[in-house]
């Protein structure tokens, strides 16, 4: 009868404690957080990005007023974590995800540690009216420390002819920012445009890889592939049209239908369910599939930690977190669970998508 018991509590489903209203009382203001699923602009440039056509997404953006931008790149601490650890993290990681620090560390004479504290450093006492060689002076600090996009912010915000060497830019870190001022690339283009229009002093990287890194043995990792590969293969029918109407709308140049378009939820769902949900369709006798996911929101949960921390000591923060598009469920309903934020609507900042399908039980008027 024991074991009988102990078996009927086991299948039982465990009661929890309700975190939800926490912050019912809550003294202060509450944070409100947008969570922008975007598109990886260097999949649709084909050699020939306009920044132009962000400038009605941007103008949105703005109206949103952050103080707080996140973006889905690599700190240059963790990626000086990855080149401290080559037997954890493979070296290709470093080149893949982290920018080479060594020329900014000849000009600066810092490496990433010390060009990171030096970044805290004088953001601590960071004027309202910066000059010219103070913002040359930060730039170059970012790029020691490995930070780019936000180096992206300050060369923004010089005067045209201010845009130049001196003050810890030499003449190869001056090469590096005009190369980097035209790619296409959402962290540089949304994150830092918008940061360095704002008046704001950086963005914050965010992205981990520091957990989805799965350990499958080289002899295996042709059958993980294929495993992953045949189950994104079932799913093929309902993420082509949505992979085609996204190419399409970036090649016409409107991109703030292509923003629209990548944040509607039954976009999101869609693509949810092929990705996620058909990887952990896989048999159970090769666990690829929930290997694949576990990986996928051990990511997701550090990125969200680190967003949480930019605005720990910010009360009341409005911050805006560009991130791919997959990202977007997993950060709005983790970052909806943190006590004193709310979560805002894309489609009240945005706009609604025109081709979205119209909820029959809304109410007239109603989008």
């Amino acid at each position: 009868m024991l074991c009988a018991l102990l078996l009927c509590g086991a299948g039982a489903a465990q009661a929890q404690v309700d975190l939800s209203g926490l912050d019912r009382d809550m003294a202060g203001p509450r944070a409100q957080v947008l969570v922008l699923g975007s598109a990886h602009l260097a999949e649709h440039a084909d050699g020939d990005f306009d920044p132009a056509t962000l400038e009605p997404l941007l103008a949105r953006l703005a109206a949103f007023a952050p103080d707080v931008i996140t973006v889905e790149s690599i700190s240059g601490v963790e990626c000086d974590f990855y080149a401290r650890h080559p037997a954890r993290f493979p070296s290709d990681a470093v080149g893949r995800y982290c920018p080479d620090t060594g020329p900014a560390r000849d000009a600066t004479g810092l490496d990433v540690p010390a060009a990171a504290a030096a970044v805290e450093a004088t953001l601590r006492d960071w004027p309202e009216a910066p000059t010219p060689a103070q913002r040359r002076r930060l730039a170059s600090l970012f790029l020691a420390a490995g930070e780019t996009d936000s180096a992206l912010v300050q060369w923004w915000q010089l005067p045209a002819a201010e845009r130049r060497a001196g003050d810890g830019l030499d003449a190869a870190l001056v090469t590096q920012m005009r190369r980097r001022e035209a790619s296409p690339n959402e962290s540089r283009q949304v994150g830092a445009r918008l940061a360095a229009r704002l008046g704001l002093a950086r963005v914050h990287a965010t992205d981990d890889h520091t957990g989805d890194n799965v350990d499958i043995p080289a002899d295996r990792m042709d059958a993980y592939a294929a495993a992953l590969y045949g189950a994104w293969e079932t799913a093929s029918a309902q993420l082509e049209p949505i992979n085609a109407r996204a190419d399409a709308l970036a090649k016409s140049g409107d991109m703030l239908a292509l923003y629209r378009y990548m944040n509607r939820i039954d976009v999101r769902q869609a693509t949810a369910d092929g990705d996620f949900a058909s990887a952990l369709r896989v048999a159970a006798s090769q666990p690829w599939g929930q290997m694949y996911v576990a990986g996928w929101e051990t990511r997701n949960l550090r990125m969200v930690a680190n967003i949480r921390a930019t605005f720990a000591a910010r009360p009341g923060a409005r911050v805006l977190s560009i991130v791919g598009a997959s990202h977007k469920p997993w950060f709005d309903s983790l970052l909806g669970q943190m006590q004193g934020v709310d979560i805002v609507d894309v489609d009240q900042v945005l706009g609604p998508d025109g081709d979205a399908p119209v909820d029959p039980a809304a109410e007239p008027g109603e989008p």
